[in-house]
């Protein structure tokens, strides 16, 4: 093997010296944009990489974010959207320079106790957070200690959508299941079911007004006729398989149902079969090969949102009373992946 490229190396391609270099590496916005332009060139064309000791001595910080690994569900199907996150993320930050550090955690408590860990030993500069919920403590104890860090997924508080001290990234949920709606009833259908979470996710309840807003205003349908066409359920196969049963029994038959999760979905189609048309949400790839609509997630956009936030003017930290010019959120849209063949599955 050849012998690495170093330092040197990029300043005599891109014809500047090597501190140069190294500011475009260490405090880029000190240099000119064509001039960092050059150097990010030379810095690809040469494939180099900083020496990420060296680096750690001289700023004094691990380039190293840390995140949870999220437990595997016992469908493996809904939890396979943050499988696909963490990669986007990880390959992210890996063209950054920067390095993932995974751990795992049983519950708020413990994943507390792990941000600790890593903190008191300066194992990471920041952290990313998933499966936000309201009165998250996790959030609450980073901001007390003064924790760089962004969440994909919203507070879901009062102040969910302004929170200063809280950088956040997150799918539209909302538009997505409104487009999932409107789009069935483009095809003339008023009937449309919804199977979701229990009420509390904030999540799950921001989809739910997506469907309820496409339907007050395609449907024709009165609030109490709304009422009977929505179903709760627990996130797993055989709870959608059920939800649907007890929808039609309360609401009588359907034109088609929207679900706030593909493993919903997927119960649903094993019990109604291509009955009716059935749309999921996270576009996973149970729902690319049976062949069913669903909202796909822009993972590699929102990795980008939350690196950016990390590593820009926030640094994943802004102060009481600080005044910043560039967002602390990012809200990115879905999109809905129409599938309009039959489906794979029969009834059972």
């Amino acid at each position: 093997m050849g012998a690495q490229p170093t330092v040197s190396d990029v300043a005599g391609v891109a014809g500047v010296s090597r501190q140069t270099v190294s500011n475009v590496l260490n405090a880029p916005e000190l240099v000119r944009p064509e001039t960092r332009e050059r150097v990010q060139a030379a810095i690809h064309s040469l494939g180099y990489r900083p020496h990420a000791s060296a680096r750690r001595l001289r700023t004094q910080k691990s380039s190293t974010i840390g995140i949870r690994l999220d437990p595997i569900t016992q469908d493996g199907i809904s939890g396979s959207i943050l499988d696909r996150f963490l990669h986007a993320l990880t390959e992210r930050a890996d063209r950054q320079g920067l390095r993932m550090l995974l751990f795992t955690a049983v519950g708020p408590d413990d994943e507390i106790e792990q941000f600790r860990r890593l903190s008191d030993a300066a194992d990471v500069d920041a952290f990313v957070l998933t499966s936000t919920f309201h009165g998250d403590p996790r959030t609450e104890w980073l901001i007390e200690h003064g924790q760089s860090f962004v969440t994909f997924g919203r507070p879901w508080g009062i102040d969910d959508m302004t929170d200063p001290e809280h950088l956040w990234v997150d799918v539209d949920g909302r538009s997505g299941l409104r487009d999932a709606t409107a789009h069935l009833l483009s095809q003339g259908r008023r009937r449309i079911g919804f199977i979701g979470w229990p009420a509390g996710s904030g999540t799950g309840d921001d989809r739910r007004e997506g469907w309820l807003e496409a339907m007050r205003e395609g449907s024709g349908l009165t609030d109490d006729e709304l009422r009977l066409l929505e179903v709760s359920a627990e996130d797993r196969v055989p709870f959608g398989a059920e939800a649907i049963r007890r929808l039609e029994a309360q609401a009588g038959a359907v034109d088609g149902v929207v679900c706030t999760s593909d493993s919903l979905a997927l119960g649903v189609l094993t019990a109604a079969g291509g009955r009716i048309p059935v749309v999921g949400y996270d576009d996973t790839p149970v729902a690319a090969s049976l062949g069913f609509s669903s909202v796909a997630q822009p993972l590699d956009e929102v990795a980008a949102g939350v690196l950016e936030l990390l590593t820009g003017a926030h640094g994943g930290r802004v102060r009481p009373g600080e005044e910043v010019a560039d967002p602390r959120h990012r809200l990115v849209a879905p999109r809905l992946v129409v599938r309009d063949g039959p489906p794979l599955i029969g009834p059972r």
